[in-house]
């Protein structure tokens, strides 16, 4: 209706509405029905009931087998990596990373991951935008082995533009008691294992962008030689997911502790379930970080000191084990397809300052 015509009919049909506002129900509503059929698929038997409750329904009575369950909870987000994405136009990888940055922060403790919630909030509902980053969250669900049991879409118009959008979840896993993983079990003469990342994860997107696109000026479609595609598909390269490699260490090995290796990077990330008196030396030249660490390296003169406590540098999860569980882990790993390698030990903490040293230089 014109402006004229609302002045000559001030009550027909002129009053602010949802819509007006900016927020399209109907748009929300077909984003849930493109969704339903990639939920189905993020399952367990311990789910009850199906998409559309106000609430997801799971099955405690799963629980009766543990002798003293203890539930874990999670919660993460994947940061300012979804700009990559938006500006890619690509949005089913950016769940998977969510599922990822989630679960495997449960497995640190040795829980298995049950089910997952995600929040996606855009600036606009595109139905098909929505259901593909609800597509990847299923995928990435079925990777870890959770069930995805509900989430909430909400439009934001006014405090996000309309191709924006943040994408957060939650999720909760079980551990028997008795089983829990962590700094307690760690001894003197552990080997560190050292798990490859598929690339940078969903960590430190804030100094690559500020390098790669800000200083070095690089465009997202640019072919980069060193990675066999475009710069974009590599910054979107999915967060591996290892909740279930780490769970099948634990079933055919004795695993001390577990540490993902987030944003702080390897050593603060370690440093977290080493004890007091001991100390986790870890040897560069085990490993070759990928040829993206050194792309956002070279191009902002980044110091190594820098990058190592910012990004993974190729190692996205971390095994302590005794050393008598070193073979049987890593043919564990290799059976499942995971590139794993002895990157360390662990010593008395002695005159280190530091839980953790990363000692010599990276192999060429």
């Amino acid at each position: 209706m014109s402006a004229e015509s609302s002045e000559r009919a001030p009550h027909a049909g002129t009053g602010a509405s949802y819509a007006s506002a900016g927020v399209d129900i109907e748009a929300g509503d077909r984003a849930v029905d493109l969704m339903k059929e990639w939920v189905k698929k993020a399952t367990r038997p311990e789910v009850v009931g199906g998409l559309g409750g106000f609430a997801g329904l799971f099955d405690a009575s799963a629980l009766k087998r543990y002798e003293r369950p203890l539930l874990a909870s999670a919660t993460d987000g994947v940061g300012t990596k979804v700009d990559i994405a938006r500006k890619m136009g690509v949005y089913d990888s950016i769940g998977h990373d969510l599922v990822g940055m989630v679960v495997d922060d449960l497995v640190v403790c040795g829980a298995e991951p049950l089910f997952m919630t995600d929040y996606i909030c855009v600036g606009k509902v595109y139905p098909e935008r929505v259901a593909a980053i609800v597509k990847g969250i299923a995928e990435g669900c079925v990777l870890a082995g959770c069930a995805l049991v509900g989430g909430e879409t909400a439009e934001h118009p006014g405090l996000l533009g309309a191709d924006e959008f943040d994408v957060a979840g939650a999720g909760t896993g079980v551990v028997e008691a008795d089983r829990v993983l962590g700094a307690d079990r760690i001894r003197t003469g552990d080997a560190v294992i050292a798990m490859a990342s598929s690339g940078l994860h969903s960590n430190g997107y804030s100094l690559v962008r500020h390098v790669l696109f800000d200083r070095a000026g690089m465009a997202l479609d640019r072919e980069i030689p060193e990675f066999g595609r475009t710069l974009g598909e590599e910054l979107l390269e999915p967060t591996k997911i290892y909740s279930l490699d780490c769970l099948a260490l634990t079933r055919t090995t004795e695993v001390h502790a577990f540490s993902h290796i987030t944003g702080g990077g390897l050593a603060n990330n370690l440093a977290r379930v080493i004890p007091d008196g001991l100390h986790a030396r870890v040897d560069r030249a085990t490993w070759t970080p990928g040829p993206v660490f050194d792309l956002v390296g070279s191009a902002g003169s980044v110091e190594r000191g820098e990058l190592e406590k910012t990004l993974n540098m190729g190692v996205g999860m971390i095994a302590v084990v005794p050393q008598g569980s070193v073979e049987a882990a890593l043919t564990t790993l290799a059976d499942r397809g995971v590139d794993a390698w002895v990157s360390g030990e662990i010593v008395e903490r002695g005159d280190h300052a530091e839980a953790v040293t990363l000692t010599g230089d990276y192999a060429s």
